[in-house]
C-alpha cells in the first residue's frame, strides 16, 4: 500500500501552475513534453515492475511526474535534470506533495551524458521519459556506465522504440538494435498516446523494456571492438559486409577473410546479424 496522499501526483492544472509559477515554457531543442496523466506514470511505474528496495535513476525528470510515482513505489530516486529552472525547483515539489519520501530523493544537476557517478547505493533500475534527440545515446551511456541498473522501462518516441526493439531481419534493425542487445533482452513494452503529454508532441511513444542480460556475450573482443564493427556495418546498410567493412578492415579482402574466419557470409548485410555474430567479426579481425 501507498503511505503517501492520494493527490500527491501531478495533474494537468498542477503541471500547467507548476510551469506558470517557474515561466517555464516547454522546449523543442530538449524535445521536453511533460506529462500530465497521473494514470500513465503510475502505469510506467507498474510496466517498470518497480519493487520497494529499488533505487531508481531517472534521466529528464522535468516537473516530477514521474519521479513521484517513482517515489510511491521504490525505495530511493535520483533524478539527473540538465535544464537550471527545472533542477531548481524539482526539490521544493517533492518536499511539498510527499514530504515523507523527500529524504529518499536525490537530484543531480547535469547532463546525462556527462555523468559518471551517482549518490547514495548504486542504481538498481532506470525508468524514464527520455527527449527523442537524446534518447539512444543517453540509454547507452547509463547501461554502460552503471552495471547495477538490471531493469530499464524507457519511454520514447515511438519510432525510436520500433528501433531499440527490433530483431536481426527487421527493416528497421540497426546499430541502436545491437548496441543495446549488447546490454539486455530489448522488448517493446507498450504504446503511450499523444494526449498524456503538454504539450501534445506530434509523434507517439512507446514503452521500451531493458531487462540485462544474465550473462554479456561471450567474446575475447572488446566492447569498442565490437561497436566499430556494427558503426562500420549499418554506415553502408545497402552494402553487402565484404563492401561496408572494407574501411574497417583495411580492404575488402580483409573484411572478406574477417568474415569467413567468422563463418559470416561475405554477402551478408549488416542486418540479418545478430549482437554475437558482429562479437565474432571483431574477434576474427584480432585473431
Amino acid at each position: 500500500m501507498s503511505t503517501t496522499e492520494p493527490d500527491a501526483l501531478l495533474g494537468p492544472a498542477d503541471i500547467r501552475e507548476l510551469a506558470a509559477a517557474l515561466g517555464v515554457r516547454p522546449t523543442k531543442q530538449r524535445g521536453q513534453n511533460f506529462v500530465i496523466d497521473a494514470n500513465t506514470v503510475r502505469r510506467i511505474v507498474r510496466t517498470a515492475e518497480v519493487r520497494p528496495e529499488d533505487v531508481v535513476v531517472e534521466v529528464g525528470p522535468g516537473l516530477g511526474s514521474l519521479t513521484l510515482a517513482l517515489l510511491e513505489a521504490a525505495d530511493r530516486v535520483v533524478a539527473v535534470e540538465i535544464d537550471d529552472v527545472l533542477a531548481g525547483a524539482l526539490p521544493a515539489t517533492i518536499a511539498a506533495r510527499m514530504p515523507a519520501k523527500k529524504d529518499r530523493f536525490s537530484l543531480v544537476h547535469s547532463d546525462a551524458m556527462h555523468v559518471r557517478e551517482l549518490p547514495g547505493p548504486p542504481p538498481t533500475a532506470l525508468v524514464a521519459n527520455l527527449p527523442y534527440n537524446v534518447a539512444v545515446p543517453v540509454l547507452l551511456h547509463m547501461l554502460d556506465r552503471f552495471p547495477t541498473i538490471e531493469r530499464t522501462l524507457v519511454m520514447v518516441q515511438a519510432e525510436v522504440a520500433d528501433r531499440l526493439a527490433a530483431r536481426p531481419g527487421n527493416k528497421v534493425y540497426g546499430v541502436p538494435s545491437v548496441k543495446a542487445n549488447w546490454y539486455a533482452e530489448v522488448k517493446r513494452a507498450g504504446a503511450i498516446g499523444r494526449n498524456v503529454f503538454w504539450p501534445a508532441p506530434n509523434v507517439d511513444s512507446g514503452l521500451v523494456s531493458l531487462v540485462r542480460r544474465s550473462e554479456p556475450v561471450k567474446t575475447s573482443a572488446t566492447k569498442a571492438d565490437v561497436f566499430a564493427v556494427v558503426d562500420a556495418a549499418f554506415a553502408q546498410r545497402r552494402k553487402t559486409l565484404r563492401a561496408a567493412l572494407a574501411g574497417w578492415a583495411g580492404s575488402p579482402a580483409a573484411a572478406e577473410a574477417a568474415l569467413v574466419a567468422a563463418g559470416i557470409s561475405p554477402q551478408a548485410r549488416g542486418e540479418a546479424l545478430t549482437v554475437e555474430e558482429f562479437a565474432r567479426i571483431a574477434e576474427a579481425k584480432s585473431a
